[in-house]
């Protein structure tokens, strides 16, 4: 059994939690995952800025502080916290290693940064308004897998797949190759369920208040990961948090799409995952099925889309809706050379007769874009400023103006994964060139749909909301949102499969009637998951949305009504 914890689920995740998973209990690895798409943008500033950075300092700071540690219980460490700039941060560890006396041998793992080989892709672009800050591949685990055999105690990346990280020390623990689908298939659901940190013990669970103050700290999860790929999901004894099947059940159902699970190593069959109890905060993943992966890598772009304000109104008392539309009247005029963009979103918080001034008011927020940065920038504030004593009564802003910010833009793209150089880089200074022979594509199985409970047997029902009978979890892949929603029974999954369909879910979230949107079915899961494409824009650094990341459209879903059988409630 190969233990191996997570202590990191994004750039500015809990400090602490590398010295609480080293000093909490046994373990043989210990993972963090820095990096996400807004990241690898906030990243590629810091280079912009300075040539040596673009990786998560962070994790200098937490290896200065644990790195003796880790090497004396003889724990390995595998982060992606290199970022765009893996072999900087390696040469910092070193730093660190020297300085302290400490015997940690460093591997990294390099080939996913393509922004040099843009214009030879298509994918520099012809305005300068918008530049190319990042083009980066996700690599899979057999570079991290090097470094290990190669003898390194810490293993820093770039942009891998958030999987790889538990893949890799696996590959490199049980010997699996390219041809292990299934044991490589099982490690990525793993990782999956490791990646985001503290989601998997409770972290932003829907039934939280099932658990009374038990999700006040949660602990992070680590995985007992078995030779066919097989895992038990727990946490160290005395931490917070809980482990249950429904919560790895909501951490599985994040951020992903149909069943088949792609990477650059394994297609996973998530619809083959079977979750089991194995105790007091123990569940035990299995069944997994790997599939052939594709021939092309994911790449994720990061541009510089343009520059962004934002300004929110407060309307206080009577009038709400007038005030809101003479303040738009007013701001229409003012501005002679308009943003390209000017959106605005009532948000109805006043409640009548209010007991407190807050409770009185709503909130009108005025979105601007633009590609210059002047016309998001004094020339909007000052026009909404000069309006404060000829505006509504009762005229203020939430916050005062500030200067236009710079935003991104996300893209994915792929590429043939022969046109990436994947490069492993060991602690005694050789480099090896990772070509994992791919296994032949392997022939699809239909996924069949279960059967559905019909209406006139479901018995009487009430009016409710969603939420008191599914759980849900959400987020975003790029420009697109998964909403993933699980129910707690058998018999309320008949329900949901049969009732949540993509023209109940346009119903009850009306945002989605004009948008794509994918349904998929995962019986072995009890759960239903959707793909809203374009909701969320040019992505989470464009801001398209006031939930920019769709972290809580699931929530949003479940407290929506509908007509649920009573058996149910």
């Amino acid at each position: 059994m190969l233990r191996i914890g997570n202590a990191s689920g994004f750039y500015g995740d809990r400090f602490a939690a590398f010295r609480e998973m080293l000093t909490g209990g046994p373990l043989d690895v210990l993972t963090g995952d820095y990096l996400a798409e807004l990241t690898m943008l906030i990243l590629a500033r810091d280079r912009l800025r300075d040539a040596k950075l673009g990786y998560a300092r962070t994790f200098l700071r937490q290896a200065e502080e644990c790195l003796a540690e880790a090497v004396e219980r003889g724990v390995r460490i595998v982060v992606n916290a290199g970022g765009l700039n893996p072999a900087r941060l390696a040469e910092a560890l070193g730093e660190v290693t020297a300085r302290q006396g400490v015997g940690a041998r460093i591997g990294y793992v390099t080939g996913d940064e393509l922004l040099p080989r843009a214009a030879e892709f298509g994918w520099a672009g012809e305005d300068p308004r918008r530049p190319l800050l990042a083009a980066n591949a996700y690599l899979g685990a057999f570079g991290i897998a090097e470094c290990l055999r190669g003898g390194a105690d810490v293993v820093v990346t770039g942009r891998v797949t958030d999987a790889a990280l538990v893949v890799g020390p696996g590959i490199a623990h049980y010997g699996w190759t390219p041809a292990d689908l299934d044991a490589l298939a099982g490690a990525v659901v793993a990782g999956h369920v490791l990646e985001c940190g503290a989601q998997a013990a409770g972290g932003n669970y829907a039934f939280f208040a099932e658990h009374g103050d038990r999700l006040d700290h949660p602990g992070f999860p680590l995985a007992e990961l078995h030779a066919d790929g097989s895992s038990v999901i727990t946490k160290h004894p005395g931490t917070g948090g809980v482990v249950t099947v429904e919560t790895v059940t909501a951490q599985l159902l994040y951020e992903t799409g149909g069943p088949r699970y792609l990477g650059p190593d394994v297609t996973a069959r998530l619809d083959t995952v079977t979750l089991t109890e194995d105790g007091p905060d123990r569940v035990r993943i299995g069944g997994v099925r790997g599939e052939a992966p594709p021939a092309t890598l994911k790449v994720g772009l990061n541009r510089l889309g343009g520059y962004r304000n934002e300004l929110v109104f407060v309307l206080t008392g009577l009038d709400i809706e007038a005030k809101a539309a003479f303040v738009q009247r007013q701001l229409t005029r003012a501005l002679t050379d308009p943003p390209a963009e000017l959106r605005w979103t009532l948000a109805r918080t006043d409640h009548p007769d209010a007991d407190t001034e807050e409770r009185a008011g709503a909130l009108l927020r005025l979105t601007a874009r633009d590609p210059q940065e002047a016309k998001v920038g004094r020339a909007l504030t000052a026009a909404v400023v000069e309006l404060g004593l000829a505006g509504y009564p009762g005229f203020h802003l939430s916050a005062p103006p500030s200067p236009a910010a710079p935003y991104g833009v996300f893209e994915a793209r792929e590429l043939d994964a022969k046109e990436v150089e994947h490069l492993a880089h060991l602690p005694g200074g050789e480099t090896v060139l990772v070509q994992p022979e791919r296994p032949p594509a392997s022939g699809e199985v239909a996924v069949e749909e279960p059967q559905s409970v019909p209406v006139d047997e479901a018995g009487p029902t009430r009016r409710a909301p969603l939420g008191l009978v599914a759980g849900a979890r959400s987020g975003d892949k790029g420009g697109d949102a998964n909403l993933g929603v699980w129910a707690r029974s058998e018999t309320g999954w008949r329900w949901l499969a049969h009732t949540l369909t993509v023209e109940k879910l346009r119903e009850l979230l009306p945002e989605t009637e004009q948008l794509a949107v994918e349904r998929h079915l995962l019986p072995n899961l009890r759960a239903v998951n959707f793909i809203v494409r374009g909701l969320l824009g040019e992505g989470v650094a464009a801001r398209a949305r006031f939930d920019p990341q769709a972290k809580a459209l699931g929530e949003w879903l479940r407290s929506r009504h509908l007509d649920i059988p009573e058996a149910l409630l």
